[in-house]
């Protein structure tokens, strides 16, 4: 398809229902009151402007009656004041009004990317299953950034606009009318064209952020699977797929910037044009040259200075908010990339100032019910979980088995309210009433266990910050873990690295049962618990788990007959069905 028919794809597209721009402005709303604010900042700077164009032109005009020796060279001095005194309005207005915007731009940056983190982490509620894993990070990383131009520079430039404009157009009509003409004459032919531009550009960035994705995504993809490219020989090809995929990435990086470059230089073009005209018509009317009916024919150097001083002026809010379309165009592409995060169930949680964390039991364990439950992974045909139904009484020890992808991991992410079904309902009976499942109420150990680079205690601490020393060393021995404490040269203070390195595989699914523990959720949802550890190692966090399922409802996904024992009732999945 042509640029121009994408162009016009864009503006029929106009006429009909766009939810983009509602988006942008609901999230624009949080900051909304400083990006005001910063907008009439920077229009107000403009009487600075004129203020030192004034001062300017008085001094030229006072300047020649010096040399011609009608004034004193003292004369001088007062217009430089005036020049200097507008200089100095000029800019603290605009270091406010630029320190307005940056604030009022953090306070949307920071509220998305809450709410992102939020979606990625669902403690209040289920998340997404329609997301790649990479997703939030991205959007985190880098396109909630691309928000920023378009909230520091577009968002206050039309404020900017109206008011700047309108104090310089005052201004110039106060000296000459008929340059104030001109100059309105000039300013619709900016408008269409910006629309334009800015829908070029915006159809430009959304074919470079897709691209960006897709060539973050399996760049992901190929360090994750490194080893096993080199095992195969196909780590040349993979190199080879990842320097096609930048080279796309450059491309469309430079066809942004060329569409950038060329709408500034149409709205220089503009001003520059207009600013000709205005300085030819001062220079004839100076030298006595223009005889025309209407046209005012006499003007004195000091007004023809102050209007060829204040004509860019009058333009430099239009070529702030034309840098804006672009920036526009790409704020719009980027919401469209981060809508599918943000407009989800997840989006209306509380407020993090006032975190949910679930304070010690002080209830009885829930019981579990799903109705008919059906989960579709992105890019598989068969569903993950077909209509499965499960009923679990509170205490009572459910364990799901089956093959690999059979759907168990699935079952109990859903479950523990961590994921969303696309059919059926997931709830949890609370005092004997349904309600949503709810991810507060569960502790979660999987295989393998997720650690972060830090300390022992740190890690231990994530399931209860108000822990103690004692509470932590208690945890421990009361699942007969002492040792992992005494084998370890640092015991609470030694340095885990990335994923947990620095502990055995086995030290590591200790550790994430004693951070279940102290959690003390009501619900326990174990998965695979027991993969990859030696017999011995299986044997230790098998006569942790009796201790630690006693007086709570529990899920367990296994694929070893050494944890049937806990379970009051088996299910077997197989495909995603229930048997």
């Amino acid at each position: 398809m042509s640029n121009t028919a994408v162009l016009l794809d864009e503006l029929a597209a106009e006429g009909h229902e766009n939810p983009v721009p509602a988006r942008l402005k609901a999230w624009a709303a949080v900051g909304g009151c400083e990006l005001r604010r910063a907008g009439i900042l920077r229009g107000a700077a403009q009487s600075g402007t004129v203020l030192w164009a004034g001062g300017l032109a008085w001094g030229a005009q006072r300047g020649l009656s010096a040399l011609r020796g009608e004034l004193p060279a003292t004369a001088v001095l007062l217009p430089a004041l005036l020049t200097a005194a507008g200089v100095a309005l000029r800019a603290g207005l605009l270091a406010a009004g630029d320190a307005a915007a940056a604030r009022g731009a953090r306070t949307v940056r920071e509220t998305l990317r809450r709410r992102i983190i939020e979606t990625a982490l669902p403690a209040h509620g289920p998340a997404s299953t329609d997301l790649d894993d990479a997703a939030p990070a991205r959007a985190v990383d880098g396109e909630v950034d691309q928000l920023t131009d378009w909230l520091t520079g577009y968002l206050p430039a039309r404020t900017t606009m109206l008011l700047g404009s309108g104090l310089v157009l005052a201004a110039i009509a106060c000296r000459s009318w008929f340059v104030a003409l001109l100059v309105v004459a000039a300013t619709p032919l900016l408008p269409a064209n910006l629309k334009v531009i800015g829908l070029g550009t915006q159809t430009a960035v959304r074919a470079q952020l897709d691209s960006i994705r897709a060539h973050e995504s399996r760049l992901l993809d190929h360090l994750r699977g490194l080893p096993t490219l080199v095992g195969l020989g196909a780590h040349d090809d993979a190199a080879r797929a990842l320097e096609q995929d930048d080279r796309e990435v450059a491309g469309r990086t430079e066809k942004v910037l060329r569409i950038a470059f060329l709408s500034t230089a149409w709205v220089e073009l503009l001003i520059t044009g207009t600013l000709a005209v205005v300085a030819t018509y001062c220079g004839l009317v100076l030298l006595d040259y223009l005889r025309l009916p209407v046209v005012p024919n006499h003007m004195s150097l000091s007004a023809a200075l102050f209007v060829l001083v204040l004509v860019p002026a009058y333009f430099a809010p239009a070529r702030d908010l034309a840098a804006g379309y672009h920036a526009r165009a790409q704020a719009a592409a980027a919401a469209e990339l981060l809508a599918p995060l943000l407009d989800t169930p997840g989006e209306n949680v509380p407020s993090p100032a006032e975190p949910v964390r679930p304070a010690r039991r002080t209830t009885a364990p829930p019981g579990v019910r799903l109705e008919a439950v059906t989960v579709h992974h992105p890019g598989r045909q068969t569903p993950a979980l077909d209509r499965v139904s499960v009923q679990l009484a509170p205490t009572r020890c459910l364990a799901v088995t089956g093959p690999s992808g059979a759907g168990k991991s699935t079952l109990l992410a859903v479950a523990a309210g961590l994921s969303a079904p696309h059919g059926g309902r997931a709830l949890h009976l609370v005092d004997g009433r349904p309600v949503p499942a709810e991810p507060s109420r569960v502790s979660w150990v999987g295989q393998p266990a997720h650690l972060l680079p830090g300390t022992l205690r740190e890690n231990l601490l994530l399931a209860r910050p108000t822990a103690t020393d004692h509470d932590l060393l208690s945890a421990i021995a009361t699942l007969g873990f002492e040792d992992l404490i005494t084998t370890l040269p640092q015991g609470l203070d030694t340095a885990l690295g990335e994923r947990g390195t620095g502990l055995s595989s086995g030290q590591s699914q200790q550790l994430a049962l004693v951070r279940a523990l102290l959690r003390d959720a009501p619900l326990l949802c174990l998965d695979e618990p027991t993969a990859h550890l030696d017999p011995e190692a299986e044997q230790r966090v098998l006569s942790a788990l009796r201790t630690l399922t006693q007086n709570r409802t529990v899920l367990l996904a296994t694929h070893s007959s050494a944890l049937l024992p806990l379970a009051d009732q088996v299910i077997t999945l197989d495909h995603g069905r229930a048997r």
